[in-house]
């Protein structure tokens, strides 16, 4: 996602090696590292990048580090906009394994792509190229992510992908830092105990909308992006549109970005359709309840009467007009049956809109398998 002013907590690298931990949700010989630089201006140089299984606290299992290449050479260029594909890497891989990426780059460059918030701790080092060292020295520490996107896998032919597409409830934001508690990994760790050959890939961005942009692309301008051209993708978990009810008329934006339920639906429906068309079978969640949203934010307004008016009549078309091929009623599972407009309080992270860990286990604990079998 661009990077929104409030969002930044660091601006700038510069000298320095970033280490970047990711869990991987199917198992291989290969990997293949994404880079982007979605939303710079300028190109970025990468002067070294290694691979390796990750330990705590930052350190790598050195015996199996691979440095990257890019079309034969140690060093690659992100264009501007565009994105940079690693050379095929051999490594063995577990599904459910965690791994280290580290890149360097000599170079000063303002972050302008990154994600933000991704419950996984960052490591960036003193200056210096420490790529490859098992223990970096640690300047500071973050919990977004910066140039690395994606990892692919060289997983076997009968291994498919559910993309889970959303907002900060699929991110898992107030999920605990580096416990892998976000609903997706749950799902993940479900559909591999089932013993159901499927990764999953999280392609929540926090804030985001499906009719305006702020926080990441609006949903339908980057859905081709982050659900249609995923490789391997067979499936689709699409759980987004409270961010479109809850934010106009408050601090995070104005009234001329309101948006009435119809417009919610005929976004989602859009969605639904573009990925039937693809050839994904696609569920589809109800939004969550959300009274009392964000306490902690200056302001009002962020649930009204009218909001939730809106809520529900977007969640009566996805229970029964969507068109998916399924539907996933979270609302149901989440709400308290005694004040149904709140979240339940042991499924309540304290900002009444975002899970907890026992939350997210409930969602993910709640979707049927034989739908992915």
């Amino acid at each position: 996602m661009n990077v929104w002013p409030p969002d930044a907590p660091i601006r700038s690298i510069i000298g320095q090696t970033v280490r970047e931990i990711v869990r991987v949700t199917a198992a291989g010989q290969q990997v293949i590292l994404r880079f982007t630089n979605e939303f710079g201006s300028h190109p970025i140089q990468l002067d070294a990048v290694n691979v390796a299984r990750a330990l705590a606290a930052g350190w790598i299992d050195t015996q199996t580090a691979q440095k990257a290449t890019f079309g034969g050479k140690a060093f690659g260029t992100i264009s501007p906009g565009a994105a940079l594909f690693s050379d095929p890497i051999d490594l063995h891989v577990d599904a459910l394994s965690h791994l280290a990426v580290s890149y360097f780059t000599e170079q000063y460059f303002a972050l302008a792509t990154h994600h933000y918030e991704a419950q996984q701790t960052c490591y960036i080092s003193e200056p210096g190229n420490f790529a490859d060292a098992e223990v970096m020295p640690v300047q500071q520490t973050t919990t977004s992510h910066y140039l690395l996107s994606s990892v692919y896998v060289q997983a076997p032919k009968t291994t498919g992908a559910v993309v889970c597409f959303g907002d900060s409830i699929t991110d898992g934001l107030c999920s605990t830092i580096d416990a892998d508690n976000r609903w997706p990994d749950i799902f993940a760790e479900r559909l591999r105990g089932a013993g159901i050959k499927l990764a999953v890939l999280n392609q929540g961005i926090g804030g985001n909308r499906l009719l305006h942009d702020c926080r990441g692309v609006k949903a339908l301008e980057r859905f081709n992006r982050d659900a249609l051209t995923q490789h391997g993708a067979t499936h689709l978990v699409l759980l987004e549109g409270i961010n479109d009810i809850l934010w106009p008329n408050t601090i995070l934006a104005s009234g001329r970005e309101f948006v009435t339920a119809d417009e919610i639906v005929a976004a989602l429906g859009q969605l639904v359709l573009r990925a039937k068309m693809a050839g994904l079978k696609v569920m589809i969640g109800t939004l969550l309840p959300f009274e009392n949203a964000l306490p902690d934010l200056p302001g009002i307004g962020f649930y009204t009467p009218a909001k939730e008016a809106i809520r529900q009549a977007v969640n009566d078309f996805i229970r029964n007009l969507s068109g998916a091929d399924a539907v996933m009623d979270f609302d149901v599972l989440m709400r308290d049956p005694a004040q149904p407009t709140r979240l339940l309080p042991e499924y309540d992270s304290g900002d009444h809109i975002h899970p907890n860990d026992a939350g997210y286990r409930a969602m993910a604990n709640a979707i049927d398998l034989e739908f992915f079998a």
